[in-house]
């Protein structure tokens, strides 16, 4: 059967494909809807509404993430300096459309606070900890840490398992890349804390 026997035009159909397409590129995601979400096999960010769908860090990844998180952890509660979030945790930094951004560690200080939330934080937090998983690309890791930064974070740690290495990043635009006996400091946004990267980055060694 041709199309003219079914009185459309193929200009009609090319038409009607454009705005199907046009539809269900512009149907943007709320943070609302993001954390109806069910979990699972993936993990989601939002970004100006659209969703990003990630799969779970590996075992090295994993191991680093918890060997600064639970050294930051500990610092924190013993000083009352404010709460450190564990990976996975939503930080909504834009609305209309929504972004919300998941770091592998982050940081308040306790004047900032305030209520915690059943939803997702408002706000960034004061550090964002990024640690790079083998397939991420250097272009999505710069790309990240700019938004946590121009969004209202002051300090972004982008660690890097492959290389062993920690940039830091901060909001002033001043970057410091640390390597290998050098040691993380929390200057003033977590005064007092300071961890070598040797204990960072030491995986399986019992």
């Amino acid at each position: 059967m041709r199309l003219s026997n079914c009185g459309l035009r193929i200009s009609d159909l090319e038409n009607h494909t454009s705005l199907l397409s046009m539809s269900t590129t512009t149907q943007l995601m709320t943070a609302e809807e993001l954390i109806k979400l069910p979990r699972g096999q993936f993990r989601y960010e939002l970004v100006k509404g659209e969703l990003l769908t990630m799969s779970p860090a590996g075992e090295e990844h994993g191991a680093v993430s918890v060997n600064l998180t639970v050294a930051l952890g500990q610092h924190v509660k013993s000083n009352q300096l404010g709460i450190v979030y564990g990976s996975e945790t939503g930080f909504k930094l834009e609305s209309n459309p929504d972004t919300v951004l998941a770091p592998d560690v982050a940081f308040i200080r306790s004047e900032r606070v305030g209520t915690v939330s059943k939803k997702y934080r408002e706000g960034a937090p004061d550090l964002a900890v990024e640690v790079i998983s083998p397939n991420e690309s250097q272009s999505a890791i710069e790309r990240k840490t700019r938004q946590w930064l121009q969004l209202g974070a002051q300090v972004v740690w982008v660690v890097n398992p492959q290389t062993a290495t920690v940039s830091v990043h901060r909001h002033t635009g001043e970057v410091r890349l640390l390597a290998g006996e050098d040691t993380l400091t929390g200057d003033e946004v977590i005064p007092g804390f300071q961890i070598s990267l040797t204990e960072i980055f030491s995986v399986g060694n019992f």
